[in-house]
């Protein structure tokens, strides 16, 4: 197969594929080694930037993964506006970014930085899969433990959790 219809086979795999795909699996289908298979990727993104698509490939979750330009966002919510409106509620995305900075962590520990009963709101990010339970804390009662998932990467588009801004600590009673 020819390096032009590699890469084409590339962009339709990246393309029908709801979830990241690994390099080693792009090898793999593409017959080839994963250092070829992630070259041509990369060329790949650089033909769809130089030539202003409303496509990109990027990585997510370990993987690369085919979608929109984000500059082209108000087109598509304009369009779309009722699918929109399953975005995440502001309570939602306050416990998200909560294990997302402090995980693994409880639902005591969350409630007490929030101030607010956010079981709800678990249970929620629970069904979306952007979050999920790891395990149990050890002490009295032995709470569950909550992580973010790989749909949380994916969701926010981040490759891994490094990849999460700095958090800016607010010193009370700093001069």
């Amino acid at each position: 197969m020819e390096k032009e219809q590699q890469k084409r086979a590339i962009e339709a795999l990246l393309f029908l594929s709801e979830e990241p795909v690994k390099t080693d699996k792009v090898a793999a289908a593409l017959s080839t080694t994963s250092v070829e298979a992630e070259k041509m990727i990369e060329e790949l993104q650089e033909e769809l930037s130089a030539q202003g698509r409303g496509l990109q490939i990027f990585e997510a979750a370990g993987g690369y993964q085919m979608g929109t330009r984000p500059d082209l966002s108000s087109f598509l919510e304009k369009a779309f506006s009722e699918e929109v409106s399953s975005n995440l509620s502001t309570a939602a995305l306050e416990v998200l970014a909560i294990v997302a900075y402090k995980q693994p962590v409880t639902r005591i520990e969350i409630e007490s930085i929030r101030g607010v009963r956010s079981q709800h709101v678990l249970d929620n990010l629970l069904k979306r899969k952007l979050i999920k339970i790891s395990g149990r804390k050890e002490g009295p009662g032995r709470p569950l433990l909550y992580v973010t998932t790989a749909d949380f990467l994916k969701y926010f588009g981040l490759k891994d959790l490094g990849e999460l801004p700095e958090l800016e600590v607010e010193n009370e009673g700093a001069e």
